[in-house]
């Protein structure tokens, strides 16, 4: 369980990118982010795995209070958060088993990473889940050499190498092809349950969303405007998310608004 209270952040003495922020995620569901550009949801998956540090609030996860951490206890709670990337984050030099690998850094001693002398269960696993996601024959392939899909899928075995408790992902379709998009929502979806798994996807394909994903969150300016299932995301809610005011108010609904919501 993921449980978000009262979160706020603000950089400097701007407005706050995120406001009052409360949102719980129970394991073994997949719930989408959707809103504008500077919503903040960036900034919210960045705060739960404090790669930003949340200027108030809580986070806890699993009832690990993740906000106070500090130092070797936030190393080891890291390790149980496992983060995909819309950039994919790979080492090109490396290959594909060595960035798998370095899912294992927050449990190995530095030395055995730095002379690739991996655990042979580490090994194992990770053949195991390069076979799950199709990617187990580019093993010893450098990563710069991979199309787009493939170098995600690296990415989702790198963090499922965690044994993460959660799965974050940011925008992890933004850099693909419709094709491609769609194939890793998909295999998202199926992860989440065969690994019983909380998964939180920041993505602005809304009708992704609404396919593949259970609950949807939308945010405007760092608030909760919308929270619930995807046949609830009507052109209404999608007005408040994306402009503000109710589709009423505005005495229209742009086409794009009425395909995403059909």
């Amino acid at each position: 369980m993921l449980r978000i209270t009262s979160l706020v952040k603000r950089y400097g003495d701007g407005a706050p990118v995120l406001q009052d922020l409360n949102l719980e995620v129970a394991g073994e569901s997949i719930v989408s982010i959707i809103g504008a550009s500077g919503a903040g949801k960036s900034t919210l998956l960045r705060c739960i795995n404090r790669l930003v540090e949340p200027t108030s609030g809580c986070i806890e996860l699993n009832g690990v209070e993740l906000t106070s951490l500090k130092r070797e206890g936030l190393r080891r709670s890291r390790r149980h958060i496992g983060m995909i990337f819309q950039g994919f984050n790979l080492v090109d030099r490396l290959t594909v088993m060595e960035n798998v690998q370095c899912g294992r850094l927050g449990y190995i001693p530095y030395w055995r990473a730095a002379l690739r002398r991996y655990p042979a269960e580490d090994i194992e696993r990770a053949f195991h889940l390069m076979e799950r996601v199709g990617i187990a024959h580019y093993a010893n392939k450098r990563a710069d050499e991979l199309s787009g899909g493939e170098r995600q899928r690296v990415g989702v075995v790198r963090a499922l190498m965690q044994e993460p408790q959660i799965l974050l992902a940011d925008e992890p379709t933004a850099s693909l092809d419709p094709v491609t998009s769609r194939q890793i929502m998909e295999l998202l979806q199926s992860l989440a349950d065969e690994f019983k798994l909380p998964v939180l996807i920041n993505i602005h394909n809304v009708a992704e969303a609404k396919e593949f994903t259970r609950r949807i969150v939308g945010m405007r300016f760092g608030r909760l405007i919308f929270d619930g299932p995807p046949d609830a995301l009507d052109a209404d809610a999608m007005h408040r998310v994306y402009s503000g005011t109710p589709a009423e108010e505005r005495g229209h609904v742009h086409p794009d608004i009425l395909e995403a919501t059909a």
